[in-house]
This record gives C-alpha cells, sequence and structure tokens, in this order.
C-alpha cells in the first residue's frame, strides 16, 4: 500500500505545531511512507509562517494555506481533496494539540492495511480511555456518542473523535462536497456516510488527554450542531439523500 498523509488543520497552535512535527518526525523513523499536510486557517498568531519554515527543512511536510478560518470540518475537506490530488493511499486525520498521541498513528494505518477501510482512534472500545478529564465532561461525551449511535444505528463506539485513517478509495466514493457538517458533527457525519456505504470500520483504542498548551477550540455552537445535526442526518438518509450500499 502507498503512502499515507496526515491532515493536521491548525489555527493559533504556534506552541503546539513544532513539537508536533518533531513528534511525526520520530514516529516516521519506522515507517518513512507518513506525510504531513499542515492546513491553516490563516491564524493570527503566525502558525502558518512557522509552518512554512518547518516545510522548508522537510521534504515530507506540506502547508495549505486558506485565506481565514471557516471551521475543522472545511480544513479537513481542503486537505482530502489535496490528498486525493497528489495521489496518496491513505489518508488520516489528527488533532495539533496532543490530544491524539502522534506513536498511535502506526496503529491506525496497520489497521487499514490490515483490512479495515477506515480506522476510528477510540476512547471507547476496550483499551481505549481518556486522560485528565473530569465525571461532567465524561458524561457529555459519552452520553453524545451513545446518542449519535442510537439516532443512526451505529454500531461505531467513538463517533465524535476526530482520530481516523481512511483508504483512499472510502473518501473517493463520499460524496464530499455534500458534507455540511462543522466539528463533533463533522466526524459523526463521515463516519454515517462510510458505514451507509458498506465500507468495513474498525476501533483502534487510544487514549485521549486534553490540550497542554494553546486554547481550546471547543464551544457551546459546536456542541449545539452536533445534536441538531444527528438527526438532520438520519432524516437526510431515509430521504435518499445520503447514499447507501449493502
Amino acid at each position: 500500500m502507498g503512502a499515507a498523509l496526515i491532515c493536521l488543520p491548525t489555527y493559533n497552535e504556534r506552541e503546539n505545531l513544532a513539537r508536533m512535527i518533531d513528534s511525526l518526525d520520530a514516529v516516521r523513523n519506522g515507517e518513512s511512507s507518513i506525510e504531513v499536510l499542515v492546513i491553516d486557517d490563516a491564524s493570527p498568531d503566525g502558525t502558518g509562517e512557522i509552518a512554512d519554515v518547518l516545510a522548508d527543512k522537510r521534504p515530507w511536510l506540506h502547508v495549505l494555506h486558506r485565506a481565514g478560518k471557516e471551521g475543522l470540518g472545511r480544513a479537513y475537506l481542503a486537505g482530502f481533496d489535496w490528498a486525493l490530488h497528489n495521489g496518496y493511499e491513505l489518508i488520516l486525520e489528527m488533532d495539533c494539540d496532543f490530544s491524539h498521541d502522534p506513536q498511535r498513528v502506526p496503529a491506525l494505518i496497520g489497521a487499514v492495511r490490515d483490512g479495515a477501510d477506515v480506522a476510528l482512534g477510540s476512547r471507547y472500545t476496550q483499551g481505549g480511555g481518556t486522560r485528565n478529564w473530569g465525571f461532567l465532561r465524561r458524561m457529555i461525551s459519552a452520553g453524545g456518542c451513545l446518542y449519535a449511535r442510537m439516532m443512526l444505528q451505529l454500531p461505531v463506539r467513538d463517533l465524535t473523535g476526530g482520530f481516523k485513517c481512511f483508504r483512499r478509495e472510502v473518501l473517493e466514493a463520499i460524496d464530499l462536497g455534500a458534507v455540511s457538517a462543522e466539528g463533533y458533527a463533522f466526524q459523526i457525519e463521515m463516519t454515517y456516510r462510510t458505514q451507509r456505504l458498506g465500507y468495513r470500520i474498525v476501533e483502534v483504542p487510544i487514549i485521549f488527554a486534553d490540550r497542554v498548551a494553546g486554547g481550546s477550540k471547543m464551544s457551546r455552537r459546536i456542541v449545539a450542531e452536533a445534536a441538531w445535526r444527528v438527526p438532520q442526518l438520519r432524516w437526510r438518509a431515509l430521504r435518499g439523500e445520503i447514499p447507501h450500499r449493502p
């Protein structure tokens, strides 16, 4: 199987980006086919400029500059389009704030190479979990995943996580132009569309940790969007707007 590309969206991540690139460079020592695409939404803190400097010395590091902040979902879709256009066989999603452990990248890639079409870094499968979360946050996260699972009749336990590896053909089959959700809802929609097309989804255990540096991008708007997008997805599927392949 060919090269893998990690899509790494950034907005005001100057405190994390260089450390993350160094960590991914260490991962590449055992998996040289991995490359990285930083997708920067015109960060006012200079993250994009830092990415350019880092990329000058690393042929495996690429930078995609966007005109402004349009949200996580739009950033990932731009990254997917770039990856498909440039011929990558595996395309990954990953946060830049170290909530996703770079050392788990090979496990996601390995799961796809072993036969999965999509590998999800899962907090809620056996061996997974969270670190430094309070009781309320654990309940909100687990409850949100359960709500989406029941509404969409999905077997996947962790529907809101953003640490994933897609086989190229999955992204080619999904109508990416019709994906409109952001934040948590974007992750739910991508997994739902994948499942409806009949692709095999595997959950790989991860430990999710809160960011140490920089500010959180989480907001009430993102949580609220996930709540109303889920029944909308179900309704669109019932109307035949989201393709289904047994």
